[in-house]
């Protein structure tokens, strides 16, 4: 897979637009940013397409930008001439295909069924566009579609929602999930873009299920770290689970048997997928101590942040 798409999936989310007026693009843009989603596949559906990737690429120049339902090589050409990065078709036409692939242009058309899975093999392709998704099985048809497939990935787009966008994104077959639910073509008309900010800002949040998972408490003289732990226990009726560092009680409390990172102790907060997390948490400027990084199978599964807040250090960790 290439590094582009790579960046991709750490984004999880493609916002998916249809632009009747140029003027609105970078207003749009600015507000997908704002949101925390710096990423837009602008179709060309209408007249306003190619202008609507030019103003994106003038406005926004470090946002990451898709042509969508790209018909035609001279579309092709078009869009990325005018600041397109990528290139998505609704179905696997081909000729796009072929011209993306001889100018090194990232390329994702669509498939449908196991026979233009196997072309998009055939020609060299390791992502796709699953579409239209939810009407063509949704998440249960995908994960059947993905079986024989294992190195292929896939990018959902086409009823993806609020609803069911985490299902999507559990499958580990799926890239990232196209959908336009935060974008939507009268909120854009009607120039509602602090409300696309807000639907964009709620979709990461949904995405990324930040939870507080448990409280790690330092304790300077490991032999009363079963005493506080019993008196845990006895204060919220919960059960112990001892390990070499700490004795945990219940899913939240973390009892140590040393003094670890962070002034008063850390708290750990959980999510399902950690490495749009900890890239998303980046781009708003918070810095994790490498150092931490805990890697299972070749997997982050935690990782501290490179400070600590009111005496606290934080981390990640990976459900």
């Amino acid at each position: 897979m290439t590094p582009f798409l790579e960046q991709l999936g750490l984004l999880g989310i493609v916002p998916v637009v249809v632009i009747d007026q140029e003027d609105h693009a970078a207003p749009l843009a600015e507000a997908l940013i704002e949101g925390g989603l710096p990423c837009i596949e602008v179709t060309l559906r209408t007249e306003a397409g190619i202008r609507a990737i030019a103003a994106v690429r003038k406005h926004a120049p470090r946002m990451i930008i898709g042509a969508g339902t790209v018909l035609s090589v001279d579309q092709a050409k078009a869009a990325v001439d005018n600041g397109a990065q990528w290139v998505v078709s609704p179905g696997f036409n081909p000729k796009v295909v072929d011209y993306c692939l001889s100018q090194n242009i990232p390329v994702t058309p669509g498939v449908a069924t196991p026979s233009e899975v196997e072309m998009a093999i055939d020609a060299g392709l390791d992502v796709v566009k699953f579409f239209p998704a939810e009407q063509n099985g949704g998440v249960e048809f995908l994960r059947a579609l993905s079986g024989p497939y294992r190195k292929m990935k896939f990018i959902p787009t086409g009823g993806v929602s609020e609803e069911n966008l985490v299902a999507y994104l559990k499958l580990p077959s799926v890239l990232a999930c196209g959908g336009s639910w935060m974008v939507k073509a009268d909120l854009i008309a009607a120039k509602n873009f602090d409300q696309i900010r807000i639907l964009t800002d709620r979709a990461i949040k949904l995405m990324l299920g930040m939870q507080l998972r448990h409280i790690g408490m330092n304790m300077a003289d490991a032999a009363k770290t079963p005493e506080v732990a019993d008196r845990l226990s006895a204060i919220f009726g919960l059960s112990q689970r001892d390990t070499p560092g700490s004795i945990f009680v219940g899913n939240e409390f973390e009892v140590l048997k040393r003094v670890y990172l962070g002034t008063h102790g850390h708290i750990a907060i959980s999510t399902p997928f950690i490495d749009r997390a900890v890239a998303y948490l980046e781009r708003r400027g918070v810095k994790m101590n490498e150092k931490t990084r805990d890697l299972r199978d070749g997997k982050l599964h935690a990782v501290y942040f490179d400070e600590e807040v009111g005496g606290f250090a934080f981390h990640l960790l990976q459900t």
